[in-house]
C-alpha cells in the first residue's frame, strides 16, 4: 500500500481563516484493504475484520473503524487546510462524533467551516482557531464530524 505525495498545500496565515469561512477539503475513497488492515492492526473488532460476524452484525457487513475515518479525515485536512507556513499543532479536539458507518468503497468528502479565530493573548505571533470538520459520504450524509481547535502562526510583517 503506498501512500500518494501531498499536493503542496495553499500558504495560509491566522489572517486567513476568518470566522464564518468554509473551505472545502475534496474527496478520498475508502480502500476495502485499508479498512481490513487498519482494523487488524489497529482496532480489530468483529464487524470491522470478520465478513461473517459483521454480516450477523447491527450493520450488515464490514465497516471502517471510526478511528480510520477520522485519519481519512486527517489526511484530507493536512492536504486542504493546514498551512505548513502556519500551522502550530492542535492542543485537542472537541465533540467527535461517528455518525454513521463508512463502508469499504465508501466515497468521502470534507468540509471545514471556521466557527472562532482569536489571536492569542500571551503570544502575539499566533492565534487559535475553532473549526467544524465534518466528513459526508457520496449520499451526502454526514459520517463524522469533530471540532479541532488549531494553533496558527499569525503573517508576518512585511
Amino acid at each position: 500500500m503506498s501512500t500518494p505525495s501531498l499536493p503542496n498545500p495553499p500558504l495560509r496565515y491566522f489572517e486567513d481563516y476568518p470566522a464564518g469561512a468554509v473551505f472545502e477539503l475534496g474527496n478520498i475513497e475508502v480502500d476495502p484493504l485499508e479498512v481490513q488492515s487498519f482494523a487488524e492492526r489497529f482496532d480489530p473488532q468483529p464487524f470491522h475484520v470478520d465478513p461473517q460476524a459483521a454480516a450477523v452484525s447491527p450493520y450488515g457487513g464490514i465497516i471502517a473503524s471510526g478511528w480510520h475515518t477520522a485519519s481519512l479525515m486527517m489526511r484530507l485536512l493536512a492536504q486542504g487546510f493546514l498551512s505548513p507556513a502556519s500551522s502550530l499543532g492542535s492542543p485537542g479536539i472537541d465533540e467527535l462524533r461517528w455518525l454513521l458507518p463508512v463502508r469499504p468503497g465508501d466515497r468521502l468528502s470534507g468540509r471545514v467551516t471556521v466557527l472562532s479565530a482569536q489571536p492569542s493573548r500571551s503570544k502575539p505571533d499566533r492565534g487559535v482557531v475553532i473549526t467544524l470538520v465534518e466528513m459526508r459520504n457520496q449520499a451526502g450524509e454526514t459520517v463524522l464530524s469533530l471540532k479541532p481547535v488549531n494553533l496558527l502562526r499569525r503573517r508576518p510583517a512585511a
